[in-house]
C-alpha cells in the first residue's frame, strides 16, 4: 500500500514527519558528526524558516498532540507490575507447643 501526503509519496517515517512540518526533521535535530560550521549553517536556515513560517512551531505541537491521541490507548497501555511472591524458609526456629 502506498501513503501520500499532498500528492507526494511517504515511504518511511521521516517522509512523513517532512511532509508533516514542510521541512527535514535533520534540520532543527541535526545530524551525527556535524561540524560547527555546518551546525551554525543549519541552525540560521531554521532561524530564516521561523521568521518566514511563525505558526510553525504551533503545528508541530499540534501534530504532535494528534498522534499521541491517535495512538493513546498502545502508547499508555500500563500493565502494574506485580512483586514476585518469594518462598518463605523455615526459620528452624519453632514454637514450642
Amino acid at each position: 500500500m502506498r501513503a501520500y501526503v499532498g500528492g507526494h509519496q511517504a515511504v518511511s517515517v521521516n517522509d512523513f514527519i517532512e511532509l508533516a512540518l514542510g521541512t527535514p526533521p535533520e534540520l532543527w535535530l541535526g545530524e551525527e558528526g556535524e561540524t560547527e560550521e555546518e551546525c551554525a549553517a543549519r541552525k540560521d536556515a531554521a532561524r530564516d524558516i521561523l521568521a518566514d513560517r511563525p505558526e510553525l512551531p504551533d503545528d508541530v505541537a499540534r501534530i504532535a498532540a494528534e498522534v499521541i491521541e491517535a495512538h493513546a490507548p498502545a502508547l499508555f497501555n500500563v500493565i502494574p507490575l506485580t512483586r514476585p511472591v518469594g518462598r518463605r524458609r523455615p526459620s528452624g526456629k519453632g514454637a514450642a507447643a
